[in-house]
């Protein structure tokens, strides 16, 4: 249960009109939690009251809720648990008789039939009125089903008006969490339609089913052999049917709305069924699977809504210790976000290995179902992608959901400048405030017709129809997402689009684009591609992403007595600058077993642990390691003598102003680094530990908060690392993999 403020009570009096299951569970929850100075109960029946009584639900109830009214005071609840036509009475025997400073609510199904009532009653809404909807049950109804725990970990949706009081609804917050529930807000008609879609059609389906086999002659045999999953969903239909009468009438649009949009999506799922269509059923079934394993985040037909990380994560990392052993790090990001996205827009099918199960890839993915392709997985790594063709997608039902990835909306961006429909993608609050015209402006060169939020960031909105033309266009700073991004949209131009880079970036893309048989020109720093090709399915081994491995490759280089084999690492020519970078610096890394996989070269990596010295690093490398600074910097603050980045200036608009951020982190930690406008200067310690101990916000970055992980291995005392849940959109695995490493690594 939560606990009340200092063991006083947050309301004085709770009066339950209704004691069954809703009404007599929070009465025994507040009572469990001494959150209320008195529970009276209010039942029709004479009987009921007794009950209510001698099982301890309340301490005192009456058959006329106009005795109770009088004695009421300031502070005290009024909570209307009766069926949803119901609430209109209790409504009208409170008119003109509830004293001031008492709070009403309810936990009716219908929160307009509940608005609707009030207006009725009083003229308007009271500002006293809060209406709420507690989402819990149970097959069994009455007050000898009531329990205390009904409401832990459950969730219970308030839907107050513009004129409803501060202070009455935080009362019913409070009272609602000393039940030990999760509180939400939401807006009437948008509750309605929610529970509509996610609570009143399934009961009705349900309701339906068993009615239905109840008819069959053979039902009895049906029952007896239904295996478990026929039980659980029709656990459903044995609720209360006069409650779910009143539910159905006083929803009546919504609901309909509902079945109406069920009706037709089981007419083409029977029509799937009776041609045999496979690719049809699969996509129903990916698409549900999907569905239920997101489904908070997907209520009412919306694709994600919320940003996934919603947890606090903690690290916690103890210093000290070496790496060694053997590992495989996820697969490549970059590489799973490109595999998924022209996977979906070939022709024909795409097996993917390797794939990085991480938050970023997987928005993707979803995205591409929202977008009506039929995908199977992810599992182990192992994707198939029924490609529908360059111009097979179809409206997505809401906004495209990208959480933290920069690359996904950026690459996204250029895909769907060319379709025929408008669609818009957001992302989380990090992605929210990082520049979007850098993609916007060429691809309005290119025709297309984008608006952005303020100053050039998320949301995207992007207008279906319009019609582009390639352009020949040179990158004003390098980015291999701005160039992706443009040639992506080339796709869906009349005649050849071409990007030139001021520095060389990575080529995924490129590479992928001819891995589906599209013809992709290169000369140097220039691509060139013709709109108006088609993409043809095949299958991609994803290797591991050298930026993930670069968290291990410094952790070995700078943790005495390390040994480590990373397996299977890309080392794509556009993307090793990490390794150049660490062997100027004098660290010992071996490239062993190298091998081409799909295109791509790949190489099992060996580093043992050395000196380091500090350097300037050549702004040709710094394009090739863009992503692997943060891990850069600890092992700079381990070398010997002053390591120098310059024309690094992407990295103030990453996740976060990775520079200053890391500056201030590695200061807390006692490294002397001086932030400039494009790079650092971070002067090392050489041998012994390099770090102090103390707490560091990686201000949810990802590669940040892995970095500090690392210099650990260094330290003098614990180093606490702050918001690290977006390690799940690169590494979901990275605690795991690192204590198996050797780190001494707690996640809290």
């Amino acid at each position: 249960m939560a606990e009340t403020n200092g063991g006083n009570p947050h309301i004085g009096r709770l009066v339950v009109v209704g004691i069954g299951l809703i009404g007599g569970s929070l009465a025994l929850a507040l009572k469990a939690a001494s959150a209320c100075r008195e529970v009276i109960g209010v039942a029709r029946r004479q009987k009921t009251c007794e009950q209510a009584v001698a099982l301890g639900i309340v301490d005192r109830a009456v058959t006329d809720l106009g005795e109770i009214l009088p004695q009421l005071e300031p502070g005290d609840v009024v909570f209307v648990a009766v069926p949803t036509l119901a609430v209109e009475r209790v409504f009208a025997d409170l008119r003109g008789r509830l004293p001031a400073g008492v709070t009403v609510t309810d936990g009716a199904s219908v929160k307009g039939s509940v608005v609707a009532a009030a207006e009725k009653v009083w003229g308007e809404v009271p500002e006293f009125l809060v209406p709420g909807h507690p989402i819990a049950g149970s097959e069994k109804s009455g007050v000898t089903a009531a329990r205390d725990d009904l409401y832990i970990a459950h969730r219970v949706i308030l839907t107050p008006l513009e004129n409803t009081a501060a202070g009455h609804l935080q009362r019913v917050v409070r009272m609602w969490q000393d039940s030990g529930a999760e509180v939400l807000n939401m807006p009437v008609r948008e509750h309605d339609e929610v529970l509509a879609a996610t609570s009143h059609l399934p009961h009705v389906i349900a309701f339906g089913l068993v009615d239905t086999l109840a008819h069959d002659g053979a039902n009895e045999n049906i029952f007896r052999y239904a295996a478990g999953g026929f039980r659980d969903f029709t656990r459903i239909a044995s609720s209360d049917p006069v409650m779910w009468r009143d539910i159905m009438i006083a929803n009546r649009d919504a609901v309909l709305k509902s079945i109406d949009l069920y009706s037709a999506n089981l007419g083409a799922l029977r029509a799937a069924i009776a041609a045999g269509d496979s690719d049809q059923l699969m996509g129903v079934f990916t698409r549900a699977k999907a569905a239920r394993d997101h489904f908070t985040k997907m209520l009412a037909k919306k694709a994600y809504t919320e940003p996934m990380q919603a947890q606090e994560v903690t690290f916690i990392a103890q210093p000290g210790g070496s790496v060694s052993g053997e590992l495989r790090v996820p697969g490549d990001k970059s590489m799973s976000h490109r595999s998924i996205m022209l996977g979906s827009l070939a022709e024909g099918v795409t097996e993917i290995e390797g794939f990085l199960e991480g938050e970023d890839a997987l928005a993707t993915l979803q995205a591409f179902r929202d977008m009506g392709v039929v995908i199977e997985g992810p599992v182990d790594g192992r994707v198939t992608v029924h490609g529908v063709g360059l111009h097979g997608l179809q409206a997505p039902p809401g906004p495209l959901y990208v959480g933290n990835s920069g690359t996904a909306m950026r690459l996204f961006a250029g895909l769907l400048a060319g379709q025929a429909f408008d669609v818009t993608l957001t992302g989380d609050e990090s992605l929210s405030k990082r520049p979007m015209n850098r993609v916007a402006n060429p691809l309005r060169e290119m025709g297309a017709e984008i608006e952005t939020g303020p100053e050039g960031r998320p949301p995207l909105l992007l207008k279906g129809g319009a019609r582009l033309h390639g352009i020949d266009y040179r990158l004003p700073m390098a980015s291999a997402q701005v160039k992706s991004c443009v040639l992506l949209a080339g796709l869906y131009a009349d005649g050849e689009t071409s990007t030139t880079e001021p520095a060389p970036t990575r080529d995924h893309t490129e590479r992928m684009l001819a891995g589906f048989g599209y013809e992709v020109q290169r000369d140097g720093p220039r691509a060139t591609l013709r709109g108006g090709g088609r993409l043809s399915g095949g299958r991609i081994d994803v290797p591991a992403d050298i930026s993930s491995a670069t968290f291990f490759m410094v952790a070995a280089a700078i943790a005495p007595g390390s040994d480590l084999l990373l397996q299977h690492v890309g080392i794509n020519p556009t993307r090793d600058g990490v390794i150049n970078i660490l062997r100027l610096m004098g660290a010992d890394i071996e490239l062993l077993n190298r091998r081409e996989v799909g295109g791509e070269p790949v190489a099992d990596i060996r580093v043992r642990h050395a000196p380091l010295k500090g350097i300037r690093i050549p702004e040709a490398q710094v394009p090739l390691a863009i992503d692997e600074f943060p891990a850069l910097f600890v092992a700079a603050a381990c070398a010997d003598g002053e390591t120098v980045l310059t024309g690094a200036e992407e990295l103030r608009v990453k996740e976060s102003d990775r520079i200053q951020a890391m500056a201030d982190g590695l200061e807390v930690l006692g490294v002397d680094a001086e932030p400039t406008p494009d790079g650092i200067v971070i002067r090392g310690t050489g041998q012994g530990p390099a770090f102090g101990g103390g707490t560091v916000d990686s201000l949810g970055d990802h590669r940040i908060a892995m970095a500090f992980a690392v210099a650990s291995l260094r330290a003098r005392d614990t180093i606490r690392i702050l918001h690290c849940a977006n390690v799940a959109t690169s590494f979901p695995n990275f605690a795991e993999l690192a204590t198996k490493a050797g780190l001494k690594l707690q996640q809290a």
